[in-house]
């Protein structure tokens, strides 16, 4: 198992804001290890967890995520881009979440195409992500366009 860089910030920015998370219905992508998942979970919220449906070793760790914190967490299989029926049977959503999911550029409107999706259908929610920058010529802007989304760096401590 390994923690990404980015599942401790983003995980450090849902503990800042543990306030609002209460009572919230929040979906994790590309859970891994479910670190953001697990303490948005331990801040009062309902969460489920997701990753690709093609890994059940990833759905195994998030489970166990789940388990060793003495949670009871659904674990779906959702692969990016896809609009199979655990996608399209989630409940309503305040928060989609993900951490380290924008590692390379051949799956970036994979996960923006799900995120559309989900935002969409839940009018009102928000997507919240923290990626590590790992080129200067890798962008989001022109897949952001395309998919009517809009972004804006948030300070971890805002």
């Amino acid at each position: 198992m390994h923690v990404w860089p980015c599942a401790p910030v983003l995980a450090q920015y849902l503990w800042y804001h543990r306030a609002v998370l209460p009572d919230k219905r929040v979906l994790e992508l590309g859970a891994g290890t479910s670190l953001p998942g697990v303490v948005a979970a331990k801040c009062g919220a309902s969460v489920i967890l997701s990753d690709a449906s093609h890994l059940p070793s990833c759905l195994r760790i998030a489970q166990l995520a789940c388990t060793t914190n003495g949670l009871d967490v659904p674990v779906v299989g959702l692969t990016w881009g896809l609009f199979t029926p655990p996608l399209l049977s989630l409940p309503p959503l305040d928060y989609v979440i993900a951490s380290d999911c924008f590692y390379d550029p051949s799956v970036f409107e994979e996960i923006l195409v799900t995120v559309s999706y989900l935002l969409d259908k839940n009018p009102g929610a928000y997507f919240i992500c923290a990626y590590q920058e790992r080129a200067c010529d890798w962008s989001l802007e022109a897949l952001l366009l395309k998919w009517d989304l809009r972004c804006s760096s948030v300070p971890l401590h805002s």
